[in-house]
């Protein structure tokens, strides 16, 4: 959870290093059937080829691309749900954030935004 000031907030520079971090990118409820339309994809066919069950088995994740750490959705440096991410991703490192987050993310303190 994220444990910053409450007048900072931080702005996403697009570094795509919280995109490769190992973990569960954890799909809300909503979520699957918000992506696979998004894809224009069938909901059975989004859970096959990009879900897996998560690592506490309370749910589904977006599986990572083969043989590395890096979630499937990201293309260089684009996320190609950017329209219907996650809340998880939305949310970072505001919102909810990681074991040494700062180490990795390129993401600048500002003022916190209106309504944020």
């Amino acid at each position: 959870m994220a444990t910053e000031k409450e007048d900072v907030w931080y702005q996403c520079q697009r570094c795509t290093n919280c995109c490769k971090w190992e973990g569960d990118v954890v799909l809300a409820d909503g979520e699957v059937e918000k992506i696979a339309e998004f894809l224009e994809i069938p909901l059975y066919e989004f859970v096959r080829n990009y879900t897996r069950l998560r690592d506490n088995r309370q749910g589904l994740s977006l599986i990572d691309k083969e043989g590395t750490t890096e979630c499937i959705m990201l293309d260089g440096i684009d996320c190609r749900l950017q329209d219907v991410k996650p809340y998880q991703c939305t949310g970072f490192p505001n919102r909810w954030n990681f074991e040494n987050w700062r180490e990795a993310c390129e993401a600048i303190p500002g003022p916190r935004p209106e309504g944020a």
